[in-house]
């Protein structure tokens, strides 16, 4: 059998990344900013505050946005170009992810030299198409900087709401902003607009109280309301909310999720020593998850916890199409865990 053969060493290794990557709220001016990562709502975040800097240093400020996909050749030399009165410019292209072949190649050419007092924004939401430009703006030592927008993970759903008050200078329990992501978890947007409603219409610190008057009925419906009721065995409370959850267009779905995150967490601290904040590392989560699961593993032993996981996984199967009324798995579901009969 012939040997494998080695690879070659002088195959294109991918480019070093030079590039300093911020968090979307540490944006600065730079002569390319790449945006990269697939949530929206940092995205726009980093290029909005990107926009008032700009703006603030040159209130003539120039921008104009344009689409990746529809680019043509040469445009790009058009759009840097220094106007006759020499304002600054701020040129975004949004879905890079999209681009076509002359915007790499102008792309390539343009971090050669880029223009003075102008800013060029690429938008990249995800996948490989572009890439060979990515590296190259990656490379670029001291002409550009990197914006990263990832999908946050569930845990960090509170530091978001907490971050939206801190840049208003305003404070709000972090028991509050639990509340909130309870209420608005499916899509960061949508969280970020209701810290800053709630910013709009308080004063002062904001509480549970608040958020509970502002959105009581949207986060009544929430899954893990339901989920709160059904783990602190008020059967009752989890019947009705999931029934008024039904009647207003809460699907199944989340709310068997929400009691398996629920559950999952709680096994995760089971029989764990140590404060809330040293097991929420370990665990991924909040020091506030932490304290809540302990406190709901009160009337629980690893038996019965492991059935009720067990529990979950069938109905989960059953909300997905293994049951013509998945609304009845759902309240047995919620039924047997609040009552412990598992």
């Amino acid at each position: 059998m012939a040997a494998p053969k080695r690879a070659s060493s002088s195959a294109k290794k991918p480019a070093k990344q030079a590039i300093p990557v911020l968090a979307p709220r540490d944006v600065r001016p730079a002569p390319v900013v790449l945006v990269s990562g697939p949530e929206d709502y940092f995205a726009d975040l980093a290029i909005g505050l990107l926009k008032r800097t700009l703006r603030t240093e040159d209130p003539d400020l120039e921008v104009t946005e344009v689409e990746a996909s529809a680019y043509t050749g040469g445009s790009l030399a058009t759009l840097v170009s220094p106007s006759l009165f020499m304002e600054s410019r701020l040129v975004v292209i949004d879905g890079v992810q999209q681009c076509t072949d002359a915007l790499i190649v102008d792309g390539l050419a343009y971090l050669e030299s880029p223009v003075e007092g102008t800013t060029l924004v690429l938008r990249h939401a995800s996948g490989v198409r572009g890439k060979k430009l990515l590296d190259a703006v990656r490379a670029a030592k001291d002409v550009a900087i990197e914006i990263s927008c990832p999908k946050p993970k569930p845990n960090e759903l509170v530091d978001i709401v907490l971050g939206e008050f801190r840049a208003e200078r305003r404070r709000i329990d972090p028991s509050a902003a639990a509340q909130l992501v309870a209420a608005f978890n499916t899509d960061v947007a949508e969280l970020a607009a209701a810290a800053q409603q709630l910013i709009t219409v308080t004063s002062g610190d904001v509480t549970e109280r608040d958020v509970e008057r502002y959105y009581g009925g949207r986060v009544e419906t929430t899954g893990f309301k339901i989920a709160d009721a059904a783990l602190g065995g008020r059967v009752r409370d989890a019947l009705a909310l999931a029934r008024h959850g039904f009647s207003t267009g809460v699907h199944p779905v989340p709310i068997v999720a929400a009691v398996a995150a629920k559950l999952r967490m709680m096994a995760k601290v089971s029989d764990q020593h140590g404060s809330d904040a040293q097991l929420a590392k370990v665990a991924g989560a909040s020091p506030w998850q932490v304290s809540q699961a302990r406190r709901e593993l009160r009337d629980w032993d690893d038996v019965r916890l492991g059935r009720a996981i067990a529990l979950v996984a069938e109905t989960d199967h059953m909300v997905k199409g293994g049951s013509r009324d998945a609304q009845f798995a759902v309240e047995r579901l919620l039924r047997k865990i609040a009552t412990r009969d598992v």
